[in-house]
């Protein structure tokens, strides 16, 4: 695992705040092993990632499994974009239904999109 060294450490207005996007629903394990790596790039890569999809899906939160929940917790997470320098979307695993989502409101509000690959979790 890389290491972020001492002196890479960045000041808070020094970071990019990011919507991070990434696939969730389906292979569940899978995804959120992926979408930890895709944090931890973010990351590496001096931004501060949002991954509202790992932060709203954990136990006693919200139920993905339930489409009302699933609705909330995405529209939640689309109330931080207008605060957001950039979306980066994480395509190695392709683009749900979740994440295409995120892609037509950050075009709605003129945030800029981003997309990445080369991720491994």
């Amino acid at each position: 695992m890389t290491a972020i060294p001492r002196h890479q450490t960045l000041a808070p207005r020094q970071m990019r705040r990011v919507i991070l996007e990434s696939p969730y629903a389906g292979d569940v394990a899978d995804n959120v092993a992926y979408a930890r790596a895709c944090v931890r790039d973010a990351l590496l890569r001096g931004e501060a990632p949002l991954a509202s999809h790992l932060l709203y899906t954990q136990p006693a939160v919200l139920d993905d499994n339930d489409a009302r929940e699933r609705a909330h917790g995405i529209n939640a997470g689309h109330a931080w974009l207008h605060l957001a320098d950039a979306v980066v979307v994480y395509v190695d695993r392709g683009v749900s239904e979740g994440m295409a989502a995120g892609i037509r409101m950050a075009e709605f509000i003129g945030v800029p999109i981003e997309y990445r690959r080369g991720v491994v979790a």
